[in-house]
């Protein structure tokens, strides 16, 4: 039987169709999904890579792995291309490509992990390295794609999530390979005690993880602030934007959510991101700047999403994606206060990398955009007129844990998130962006505000649940009075950031360097 089954394990089509199906489950682990034994992919990668015979078979085992993970994970991206008829043909293509390409980033760990060809039971820390290692480089590479870290396997708001307020999604994701992989060994060598000894310590890991959480979710008390928030979300699909008389429609829809009556006025209205489809230069140019002023209350704040140009020094136009802060003044009046404008944009989404050379080959056509969009400066606070300062993060900002100050001195006291998730539909997509978005508020501490135009808009605490009553499904159109939750504590990670997980990383390096000196030393002797 044994020959049998190592013969098989030699078939190089069998191992990648394990690894294949191995991603696969993993990325059933994420939300809408919730099926935690996928996590069992993580050592069975692992033990893939080990079978691999050359360096070559060990890159597979993790680039297939990567293509079912992603594949699973970003199926909706094909949905962004039904918008426009014309660009269908290039859903298929888009789905596999976007999976291909990002699972180089496993391959490379895998490779590592095969190059280094651990050996005995603590061989899951090489494991644990190499994979950690390279999706923290796949957050940063190109402006990086964080989409779907291990870390976020865990709902925002669970038990288990809550360790990010520690080590960040990053940290979460290291301790969570950790535990796992520490059964790899187990899984081969079941009477072996030592391996049966590093399985109970992984497992032990991972329960007191829940333990930290549980007690943080049951310690921390969570109250609401004095400041209400109206967060719109009008029910405007992607492709609902194209037809001429869109904008009347979709101003009507904004003006009247906002307008809505209340027993109490909010103190701010947010409206998602590219909430309006025209250019705010052109919108405060004209009459419908009065009509926005008029659907706000005297003292009210707008905090609304939208695209503006400026016309540099040279003469050259640049755009920006955008967050203004507007201001009523009463009697129709308006004042335009603060702007954030986005700093981290999206890869063939908001712009094209080595633009000239792709735009020559005709890929400029993957850009909704004629033009590329410019970044902003690096993520500050806003100093709002009438509200507490707030760090604003626009759709694809959401995806990166570190971009809100969370030391004493700059923080702020809360967080607000608009996204334009109309993109991609009723899909995954969303259900995992508000997901990762939420990972956000665990970590500094503080409350997050979601806008988006079809869902999923909530309020989230700051210990990432959503507050009750103020989530806002797919397909809704609704305005949802919620009173902003007051901000924790500063969190461990809102004071070091990175620093705890860089520390994690480096104790691995030296675990690992040790038994490989080990190793070494015996094989001398």
């Amino acid at each position: 039987m044994s020959r049998i089954t190592n013969g098989l394990w030699d078939r190089g089509w069998v191992r990648i169709l394990c690894a294949l199906a191995a991603g696969l489950a993993a990325a059933l682990v994420h939300p809408p999904f919730g099926i935690i034994p996928g996590l069992l992919a993580y050592p069975a990668l692992m033990i893939l890579t080990e079978r691999s015979a050359r360096l070559r078979g060990g890159f597979a085992m993790g680039w297939w792995f990567g293509f079912g993970y992603f594949l699973l994970g970003c199926w909706w991206v094909a949905e962004a291309f039904f918008v426009n008829p014309a660009q269908a043909w290039m859903a298929p293509i888009a789905v596999c490509l976007l999976p291909a390409g990002i699972g180089l980033f496993t391959g490379v760990a895998t490779l590592l992990y095969r190059l280094i060809k651990p050996s005995g039971v603590w061989r899951f820390l090489a494991f644990t390295l190499a994979f950690s290692g390279l999706e923290w480089v796949r957050g940063h590479v190109l402006t990086g794609f964080p989409w779907n870290p291990v870390g976020s396997s865990w709902l925002a708001g669970s038990a288990m999530s809550q360790m990010a307020s520690v080590v960040g999604v990053y940290g979460l994701g290291l301790l969570t390979l950790l535990g796992v992989s520490a059964l790899g060994p187990v899984m081969t060598a079941w009477s072996q005690r030592r391996a049966q000894g590093v399985a109970l310590g992984g497992l032990a890991l991972l329960a007191g993880m829940w333990g930290f959480g549980a007690a943080r979710l049951s310690s921390e008390e969570v109250t609401p602030s004095p400041v209400l928030a109206r967060i719109v979300q009008a029910d405007v699909s992607q492709q609902s934007k194209w037809s001429a008389d869109a904008y009347e429609q979709i101003l009507h829809r904004y003006l009247s959510l906002t307008s809505q009556p209340s027993e109490r006025v909010p103190d701010v209205v947010i409206w998602p991101e590219s909430a309006l489809p025209d250019l705010a230069n052109n919108i405060f140019a004209g009459p419908d700047a009065a009509r926005i002023a008029g659907s706000l209350r005297q003292g009210q704040t707008l905090l609304a999403g939208l695209s503006r140009a400026e016309r540099q020094a040279n003469g050259k136009v640049v755009y920006f994606n955008s967050l203004i802060e507007l201001n009523s003044l009463g009697a129709g009046g308006m004042q335009i206060g603060q702007t954030y404008d986005k700093y981290r944009l999206v890869p063939f989404g908001e712009y094209l990398p080595l633009g000239d050379l792709m735009g020559q080959v005709g890929l400029r056509r993957i850009v909704q955009m004629p033009e590329d969009l410019s970044a902003g400066p690096v993520p500050q606070p806003m100093s709002l007129a009438r509200l507490p300062r707030v760090q604003a993060l626009i759709c694809y900002e959401g995806l990166f844990p570190g971009f809100t100050d969370g030391t004493p001195q700059g923080r702020p006291q809360w967080i607000v998130n608009v996204s334009n998730d109309a993109w991609f539909g009723q899909t995954s997509g969303p259900v995992q962006h508000l997901n990762m978005a939420s990972y956000r508020a665990i970590e500094t501490g503080l409350p997050l505000a979601r806008a988006t135009p079809t869902g999923i808009s909530a309020m989230i605490d700051p210990l990432g649940r959503i507050v009750d009553g103020s989530r806002i499904g797919h397909g809704q159109a609704r305005a949802v009075d919620v009173f902003i939750p007051t901000p924790l504590a500063v969190t461990l990670f809102g004071r070091f950031g990175h620093l705890p997980y860089a520390l994690g990383m480096l104790l691995l390096g030296v675990g690992v360097a040790l038994t490989a000196y080990r190793r070494i030393v015996s094989y001398r002797r």
